[in-house]
């Protein structure tokens, strides 16, 4: 692999979409591509480099996924379990037959707090219930609770946010803790990912790039009034990049969870369109019928992310940044080169 090609590359297409964040790539125990590009803190100009700390929006459901399926391994529960015979939480109008399996799989039906195809703009939700009161997962409950079923539980795919809500209180019914202490103490830090955690955004940790709004107007604002004040079990977390590739590492190798619960976890349960396919917590993408990438992706006012595990070389790469757009087109690049 030509290296200085593959920065030149990548450099290109960085400017060509203006982005800001970090590229990582690694194989084996070789870092391929740290690179660094744009300001953590555009108000001071201090840039983003390989350690800065980025909001990763639905990125982490996958965490949530692990900490489920760690909870069946225990067995207290099983992917079939009914969600009204592990949860004590009214749902008056929700499907009686939803399981966990289906809440893991966004096939549950149930009616979700952000609809992604039919709000456009993510800042609506906190006209009514300001984001600065969302600090724990019940505080979501009011939003979906006393909602309509959108469908038939297993009936189809659709992205569904509210879903990894019930699971986080899942969570934290079974294991008694803080769903976010949960996760850091038996994912994070099992997985040495020193860097990472559920941080508020009022009280973020050094070196953690602030998520910027870019206005058609060529002014920009940061988006501290624009999402949680707390990430959970749906999103939010924050990672460095090098860590998200330890999460990897973790998980194919069955530190986080035995072999045959991995690959439960990662079978192709529901279809997401051509040759897409969603396990639990994470998307597959096949060709020729074979999964050539498994894949986590996640969209936040002031964020994108986008990081892919490719089992046939065993290269992971990550993509982090503090801007709605740019990730996307740095991972095409590097899947070309690499």
């Amino acid at each position: 692999m030509n290296t200085n090609r593959l920065i030149e590359k990548l450099d290109k297409v960085s400017r060509e979409v203006d982005f800001s964040g970090v590229i990582y790539a690694k194989q084996g125990t070789e870092a391929v591509v740290n690179e660094s590009y744009g300001y953590a803190n555009r108000s001071d100009q201090l840039p983003n480099n390989s350690m800065t700390r980025f909001g990763i929006a639905s990125g982490c459901k996958l965490w949530t996924a692990i900490a489920v399926s760690q909870l069946v391994e225990k067995g207290q529960v099983t992917f079939q379990t009914k969600l009204k015979d592990c949860l004590p939480i009214a749902f008056p109008y929700f499907d009686p037959c939803i399981t966990i399996h289906h809440l893991l799989t966004h096939t549950s039906g149930i009616p979700d707090y952000f609809d992604e195809e039919v709000m456009d703009d993510f800042e609506e939700l906190w006209v009514k219930l300001p984001m600065y009161h969302m600090k724990r997962l019940h505080d979501f409950l009011p939003l979906f609770q006393q909602k309509k079923m959108m469908f038939q539980a297993g009936e189809k795919f659709y992205y569904n946010n509210a879903g990894y809500i019930l699971l986080g209180l899942l969570v934290e019914q079974l294991s008694g803790e803080r769903f976010t202490d949960y996760v850091e103490r038996n994912i994070l830090h099992a997985s040495k990912m020193d860097r990472s955690g559920y941080f508020s955004l009022d009280q973020l940790p050094e070196n953690t790039a602030t998520g910027y709004i870019d206005e058609k107007d060529g002014t920009w604002r940061t988006n501290i009034y624009s999402i949680p004040k707390v990430g959970g079990a749906d999103g939010g977390a924050f990672i460095a990049a090098e860590d998200m590739a330890k999460l990897w590492e973790a998980l194919v190798s069955f530190k986080l969870i035995s072999e045959e619960t991995t690959k439960t976890l990662l079978h192709p349960h529901a279809t997401a369109g051509d040759e897409k396919h969603y396990g639990y917590g994470i998307w597959l993408e096949n060709k020729n019928q074979t999964v050539y990438k498994y894949h986590v992706m996640g969209y936040d006012p002031g964020v994108c992310f986008h990081s892919g595990y490719y089992p046939d070389t065993g290269i992971k790469i990550v993509v982090t940044s503090n801007k709605e757009s740019g990730a996307y087109p740095l991972v095409k690049a590097l899947e070309k080169e690499l």
